[in-house]
């Protein structure tokens, strides 16, 4: 194959950020693309990016940090990066060839030459949509499960409360709870997404907490009893109202804080001696800790996808063009279900 070089859009990084982001905070810019053949003897892949995934834990890598975070901070200048589905168009790897359809970290932008092509995996499930490798079947759903099953423990019958219900993993999380015979509460920022939860995922009921005066007061009319098992997505006054409603050594599962992720000064707890009292577990995890569980993770999940057992919304943009305003979004809740962009619509 003759090497060609064709234009490529991609989404770069203009400098880092304090604060809130911005749209300003990022560039669309156009540029050429790697060869589109694999140079002789390289093992590197070039792919199509079909799918690319916009979740909140891209804020903390638009920050610089002078001590390292768990995830290298992005380069001002360079292209931003994530999970996404892609098509291979040229490999050099023995395990991939032209056509394979894979998901893994790539570049936002159309073409993207991956020089470890062992990081990517293969799309088992092609007959289920292919976006869902960046949601349900990809790290989303893989963090839901593990955090639910590894983390919190779950039994039949377990008072479940999830925040950020209606997003990429709390949707799963509270189906699966469902599925394991737990009695499933979510909080969501709108009408909408409350509605969302009670009729399409099969929550036993849901509140929108923008509506909440007291969040410990709306914690108490739905969970009389108190809270077996909290799955955190939310952090601070969220996290403060939930403690106190706990049961006796309750689970919390720590996924993420997004009400945290922009504030120069995080806001304090201050309910925390109720970890004490009430012999509560809390932990946090990060998805990568259970790649190892992955394989059975993505058949059981395909399965319950098939059975519809599960079902998955997603809040898909056309284009990288409106990538910026998407993740900037994701902290305003103007996404609806998993965000993503679809790049490439083969």
């Amino acid at each position: 194959m003759a090497a060609t070089t064709v234009s490529n859009k991609r989404v770069i990084l203009k400098r880092y950020v304090t604060g809130f982001p911005s749209e300003e905070d990022m560039d669309v810019v156009t540029a050429e693309a790697p060869l589109m053949a694999v140079p002789a003897g390289s093992t590197a892949v070039v792919v199509k990016n079909l799918y690319i995934s916009c979740d909140p834990y891209m804020r903390n890598r638009m920050t610089r940090h002078e001590v390292p975070s768990y995830v290298a901070d992005y380069v001002p200048g360079e292209v931003l990066t994530n999970y996404g589905v892609m098509k291979v168009i040229s490999s050099g790897h023995p395990d991939f060839k032209a056509g394979d359809l894979v998901w893994g970290i790539t570049g936002w932008e159309e073409y993207t030459m991956i020089d470890n092509p062992e990081s990517l995996s293969k799309i088992n499930h092609p007959d289920l949509p292919l976006s869902y490798y960046t949601g349900v079947l990809g790290l989303p759903g893989l963090t839901a499960y593990a955090g639910f099953f590894e983390i919190c423990k779950p039994k039949k019958g377990d008072y479940v409360f999830i925040s950020a219900a209606s997003g990429a993993v709390g949707q799963i999380v509270g189906q699966l709870a469902k599925i394991t015979g737990c009695y499933v509460i979510g909080s969501a920022g709108s009408d909408q997404k409350v509605n969302l939860l009670k009729t399409k995922f099969g929550f036993d009921d849901a509140f929108n907490y923008k509506k909440e005066l007291d969040l410990d007061a709306a914690l108490k009319r739905h969970f009389p009893e108190g809270i077996d098992i909290y799955f955190e997505n939310v952090g601070g006054a969220t996290l403060d109202a939930v403690l106190p409603n706990m049961r006796l050594r309750g689970r919390i599962a720590a996924c993420g804080m997004i009400s945290q992720y922009n504030l120069d000064n995080p806001d304090g707890v201050h309910n925390l001696f109720y970890i004490v009292t009430k012999r509560l577990r809390m932990e946090g995890f990060l998805v990568f800790d259970y790649n190892k569980m992955y394989h059975r993770f993505e058949e059981e999940m395909a399965a319950y996808l098939k059975e519809r057992k599960i079902t998955y919304v997603e809040d898909v943009v056309v284009g990288l063009d409106a990538a910026p305003a998407v993740l900037i979004g994701l902290f305003t809740g103007r996404n609806v279900g998993k965000q993503l962009v679809a790049v490439s619509q083969e």
